[in-house]
């Protein structure tokens, strides 16, 4: 059933839901085995939300403390990029929080430009799923509509944030990876100045 859940909490972090879009179909997403997560009412979107009603969203959690912000929820954030820079600023100008991109790092593709730039000043943590290490397995596992240079750019994307992000992290989920393709991931990830985290699979 579709709603309009646009913030959800995780822990001690508020979750930001702005799109459904994504270019990639995950075989291990976790949009496929359910409409929320962490008991969340349903992520999947009647329409995208303005703005303003994300800001209004958010402002209703006021006098509730949070470690951070995260844009995640059933869809890519950087689908919606200009729009999630400006509710970004709105909430470095409003409040002390910082603030996390949950991201397949396909944002040049979609955006068809380098985007990295931008989040500077705005965007204190950007997390980005490698869980591959070829083109060949990215795109098996992930299965992107830009198909074999997704690879590529999503690397290219990493470590153009590394000057402009204070932290950028790469991240590969568990259950679909080796401990050596880990620890493989882990030796791409510090070569593009980022650094790894192994996930576990939530499904």
């Amino acid at each position: 059933m579709k709603g309009m859940t646009i913030t959800y909490k995780v822990k001690n972090g508020l979750y930001v839901n702005m799109t459904n879009r994504c270019p990639c179909a995950c075989t291990f997403c976790l949009r496929q085995n359910g409409d929320g997560v962490y008991g969340s009412d349903s992520l999947w979107l009647i329409r995208e939300p303005t703005v303003e009603e994300v800001c209004g969203s958010i402002a209703a959690y006021d006098g509730q403390s949070f470690e951070e912000l995260v844009f995640c929820g059933y869809g890519e954030p950087t689908e919606r990029l200009d729009d999630l820079l400006k509710v970004a600023s709105w909430v470095k100008a409003s409040r002390p929080m910082p603030i996390r991109i949950n991201t397949n790092g396909l944002s040049d593709l979609i955006n068809g430009r380098r985007t990295a730039p931008e989040l500077s000043g705005l965007i204190d943590t950007v997390s980005i799923s490698l869980n591959a290490t070829s083109a060949e397995e990215y795109n098996r596992l992930c299965r992107p509509r830009f198909g074999m240079r997704s690879y590529q750019a999503m690397l290219d994307f990493t470590g153009d944030c590394v000057p402009y992000v204070p932290n950028v992290i790469m991240t590969v989920v568990d259950v679909v990876t080796t401990p050596e393709q880990q620890e493989q991931s882990r030796r791409i990830a510090e070569g593009l100045g980022a650094r790894l985290r192994v996930r576990p699979f939530e499904g």
